[in-house]
């Protein structure tokens, strides 16, 4: 990996030099000036920074343990260092000024090898809208439900929570409801527009999660964000809000959408897979699987992109949840793409199409596409009908 150089030289220096509130936070200002998305700081290693999806170090001394704990143990509250000592690692939000701008970070403090690690991650100051991020359309339609369950499926860092925020802002800005996030942490700090938002962070604003649901539903909420859904106890009251009338939004790992009810039974013993069916059938209404791509294309470096998404949008219709219901999962794939009229759309076609608006790069869309040679018939038309 080549290096580059950190815009401030004295990032090394006592904290009083800038004044800066935290002596780390000189690493967070660099990564805003590279326009980086991501932060990583290991032991022994210099502090290295993603910035178009690539790692790069920055021309700064490697950072032993004790140095670590210098710079990362002051940033924890009093809670957030006992979750670290005794789970090995915590996630919280950090803010850091820049140029008078407050930067938003989630952060990953990590044990390994018996020594502490960070990993944060540069969330947006703005909240971009559907056309900034270039997704599909169609998912206007799961903005405007009046209850039932949206996941946004992916690996980390696919922008699954970016393409929520964004879902979430157009609800704010179109209609009169009450949105209720539960995170951990925070992420996106909505501006109030048409809806009345409250946001919850698990460990600030409440204990833990299942007390925070168990709240919600006291709290009138038309619109749940649950973040993750990690166990049996997060989905299970995810599902039970979404069954008595409010539409919840949150997020899993899982490669595609029809991949989505596999990775949700999972989470289930065989003798619950029934139900589990049977509430998934009648209560998810859409699945948008997700990836991140680096943007190549001529249209793409005229508008200064960085990086789009690559989307799977699933529509829970009639016979999506038939196939759910009677098991029939591996015929879920085919149904998405034969039913792009209806506006669903699998990665194949969300390739096609980015490639078309010279958004990508095509050897780079070839190299994640799940079926190389459906990519190269599309982009021959054929097999769209």
């Amino acid at each position: 990996m080549s290096t580059i150089e950190s815009t401030s030289d004295d990032v090394a220096k006592p904290v009083a030099a800038n004044g800066y509130k935290f002596e780390v936070d000189r690493l967070f200002d660099a990564l805003v000036r590279l326009n980086g998305s991501d932060l990583h700081l290991k032991a022994d290693q210099p502090p290295i920074i993603r910035v178009k999806g690539s790692l790069q170090p920055l021309k700064h001394p490697k950072i032993d343990d004790a140095r670590m704990r210098q710079l990362c143990m002051p940033i924890m509250n009093e809670r957030q260092r006992q979750v670290f000592m005794d789970d090995g690692g915590v996630d919280f939000a950090h803010t850091c000024v820049v140029d008078g701008v407050k930067w938003r970070f989630r952060v990953n403090l990590l044990t390994q090898q018996g020594s502490m690690g960070m990993v944060a991650r540069r969330v947006n100051n703005k909240i971009p809208d559907f056309k900034g991020l270039y997704l599909p359309e169609s998912i206007e339609k799961l903005c405007v439900l009046d209850q039932g369950m949206v996941l946004l499926a992916g690996v980390t860092g696919s922008g699954k929570s970016t393409t929520i925020g964004s879902m979430l802002n157009y609800i704010n800005k179109n209609y009169r409801k009450h949105i209720l996030t539960l995170e951990d942490p925070i992420e996106f700090v909505f501006t109030e527009d048409k809806c009345l938002i409250n946001q919850r962070e698990i460990g600030q604003d409440v204990r833990n999660f299942e007390i925070g649901m168990k709240h919600a539903v006291r709290e009138d909420p038309d619109i749940i964000l649950v973040g993750e859904l990690r166990d049996v106890e997060t989905f299970k009251t995810a599902i039970h809000a979404a069954e008595t009338g409010h539409l919840v939004f949150g997020t899993i790992h899982a490669a595609s959408a029809a991949s989505c009810v596999g990775r949700i039974l999972d989470l289930f013993p065989q003798e619950e897979h029934a139900s589990i069916r049977s509430a998934i059938a009648f209560n998810m209404k859409g699945i948008v699987a997700q990836k991140l791509l680096r943007a190549e294309g001529a249209k793409a470096k005229q508008l200064g992109l960085s990086r789009v998404p690559v989307c799977e949008v699933m529509f829970i219709d009639v016979l999506i949840r038939k196939y759910v219901l009677e098991e029939q999962d591996h015929l879920i794939a085919d149904h998405i793409k034969k039913s792009f009229r209806d506006g669903m759309q699998d990665f194949t076609m969300s390739l096609k199409s980015l490639i078309d608006q010279q958004l990508i790069d095509r050897n780079d869309a070839m190299e994640i596409a799940p079926n190389r040679e459906a990519l190269e018939m599309a982009l021959k038309g054929i097999g769209v009908t």
